[in-house]
């Protein structure tokens, strides 16, 4: 296999909680030689759920994978000028920084480009303007819950993934690569800036959200499992189980229709109530006699029939898994998937993922194991000696 596709590159990272530790994570798992510092006995996300039995963070285990860990006290001096000459020591694949820390101080882009010019810092807040907010509270600004849950609901549903900090960490991976290129071809460093809630507000914006309300004076109303503007339902099945199908394309509403034997039922449905089924939007109208007409053609086969009848017919569907349904059924969550293998973490042994991104000629590097708290520190501050023995003598 080739070298990994980002070996040279050293990250700092000073983070807590999703969005900044994912992002580090992503770097780790494709080549870089990521830095994690934390307090002495961990920081904010040390402990976080889920926990083993013994009270080990799997939390904290799954996002720190091939990352270096080192302990350092920055209440004290020695320490923050420890890390200070660890972010901004010399070489081409250094002066990086990923933080969603508050970046004021000593830790401030300033004060740290005035040790190193070409610095490249990449800062996560909450809003735009500094100020503080996480997945949990962005989610209900931003108009999903409003729009999920049972149709009869009169309450918000908030969504249980993070899913906001997930693709702030992916965004904070492009800032940092982006402005690394630009250092290479320039020399010049810079400050990238990334909010959490701007992440969340751009991407309704990008979905045509903030054009339905402005153009069309609409707003989604809740619709259960239903997809919005094109056919998806939920199905029970003979025995207990509940799939997602899904005919978003013509394609798929045809194949759909074939594998259930439905196709001179639906054209009948089509003729009688004027909906145009060949379209999302006909489709769309018709959901709730769609659902109904395909709701014994699940209810009387198993999960594993309706899986042997789908199979290689281009229908869309999937099963909804618990979590441990999910481990323990699904060969795409196993190591009959490439990108999983079993790895001896700190707090134990269990299927890891490696990146989800695969390279023709850098391959994809095996899954590798998280840190022990402050494993690292002795080699890593070792390295702010061999950078001024490095020093030409003045």
């Amino acid at each position: 296999m080739s070298e990994a596709i980002l070996s040279g590159i050293r990250v700092i990272e000073g983070s807590a909680f999703v969005a900044a530790p994912t992002a580090g994570m992503t770097l780790a798992q494709l080549g870089a030689d990521v830095i994690r510092f934390d307090a002495p006995g961990g920081g904010l996300d040390w402990k976080r759920w889920p926990l083993t039995a013994s009270g080990d963070s799997l939390f904290w285990s799954g996002l720190q994978k091939g990352k270096r860990s080192i302990e350092i006290d920055l209440r004290s001096e020695e320490g923050r000028e420890q890390l200070s000459q660890l972010i901004t020591m010399p070489g081409p694949g250094n002066g990086i920084f990923l933080t969603n820390f508050p970046a004021r101080g000593w830790m401030s882009y300033e004060k740290l480009k005035e040790r190193r010019e070409d610095l490249i810092m990449v800062v996560i807040t909450g809003n735009h303007d500094g100020s503080s907010e996480v997945d949990y509270t962005v989610n209900p600004a931003v108009g999903f819950p409003e729009a999920m849950g049972p149709r009869d609901s009169a309450v918000p549903t908030n969504n249980l993934i993070p899913a906001w900090d997930i693709a702030l960490g992916g965004l904070a991976v492009v800032g940092l690569l982006a402005a690394l290129r630009h250092r290479d071809l320039t020399g010049e460093g810079q400050l990238v800036e990334i909010a959490l809630a701007d992440v969340a507000m751009a991407t309704v914006g990008h979905l045509g959200r903030i054009a339905e309300v402005q153009l069309e004076g609409r707003d989604q109303p809740r619709d259960g499992n239903f997809l919005y503007g094109a056919f998806g339902a939920d199905f029970p099945t003979a025995d207990g189980r509940r799939v997602m199908v899904v005919g978003l394309t013509g394609r798929q509403w045809k194949a759909l229709k074939e594998a259930t034997g439905t196709e001179e039922l639906f054209d009948k449905v089509a003729e009688a109530t004027g909906h145009d089924l060949r379209g999302e939007a006909g489709r769309y109208k018709a959901r709730d006699l769609i659902r109904e007409l395909l709701t014994p053609w699940f209810a009387e086969r198993t999960l594993e029939q309706i899986r042997e009848t789908f199979a290689g017919t281009g229908v869309s569907w999937g099963p909804y898994q618990t979590f441990k349904q999910l481990v323990e059924e699904d060969p795409r969550c196993s190591e009959a998937n490439p990108m999983f293998s079993t790895v001896e973490h700190p707090v134990g042994t269990y299927l890891t993922p490696a990146s989800p991104l695969k390279f023709s000629r850098s391959g994809r590097l095996p899954a590798r194991r998280s840190p022990h708290l402050g494993e690292h520190t002795d080699d890593v501050l070792g390295l702010l000696d061999e950078a001024e023995a490095a020093q030409p003598a003045s």
